[in-house]
């Protein structure tokens, strides 16, 4: 694995253009070394300017950019609930997959949230993701994260505007105990 610098931010009204474009090539795209590619399982895009938007005018979501030489190259968003913290909105760059650049944004944000338990110990006690079904790699890697499935399976959302399934979808929903992310960093 590659050691990189990365620089964490909060996203600016400014990025969301690049952003849309960022998610939509990670997920959507197959290209060089990406493995996170939805392209065979799932139509159209990911994510448009208008969704995004709307995503930054809530008071419970947080949405950070890691850049490297002053390029965004990665983003992730946490959803804060009354004991939760659900991560999405993740994605690196596909030209910088596998080489180590996931992980160094997911402890991120894992640090941020135990960070603010630390502040404030009686709120977050969990990170949620909910994982495309049939994203196998994606489920055994946050599964060496920590994270583990707990039987909980949601339609895949068709009326959110995220895509279209090509094959039979559902999200699988992983947790991980806020405590138990210090100890994996």
């Amino acid at each position: 694995m590659i050691k990189y610098q990365l620089n964490f931010r909060t996203v600016r009204i400014s990025d969301i253009t690049h952003l849309v474009d960022l998610i939509n090539s990670a997920y959507r795209q197959q290209e060089g070394r990406s493995w996170t590619s939805e392209s065979e399982i799932v139509a159209g895009d990911h994510i448009n300017a208008k969704q995004l938007e709307q995503a930054l005018t809530q008071d419970n979501f947080q949405l950070f950019v890691a850049e490297l030489e002053e390029q965004i190259v990665a983003c992730i968003g946490l959803t804060f609930t009354q004991h939760d913290v659900e991560i999405g909105t993740f994605c690196i760059a596909a030209q910088l997959q596998n080489q180590g650049i996931g992980k160094y944004v997911l402890d991120f944000a894992e640090r941020y949230v135990h960070d603010k338990v630390l502040s404030n110990p009686c709120h977050f006690t969990h990170f949620v993701m909910w994982v495309l079904s049939v994203r196998y790699e994606l489920i055994a890697y946050y599964q060496r994260r920590g994270y583990v499935q707990t039987g909980e399976v949601a339609d895949y959302p068709l009326t959110a505007n995220v895509g279209l399934p090509i094959v039979d979808l559902h999200l699988i929903e992983m947790r991980k105990s806020v405590k138990s992310s210090v100890s994996s960093n």
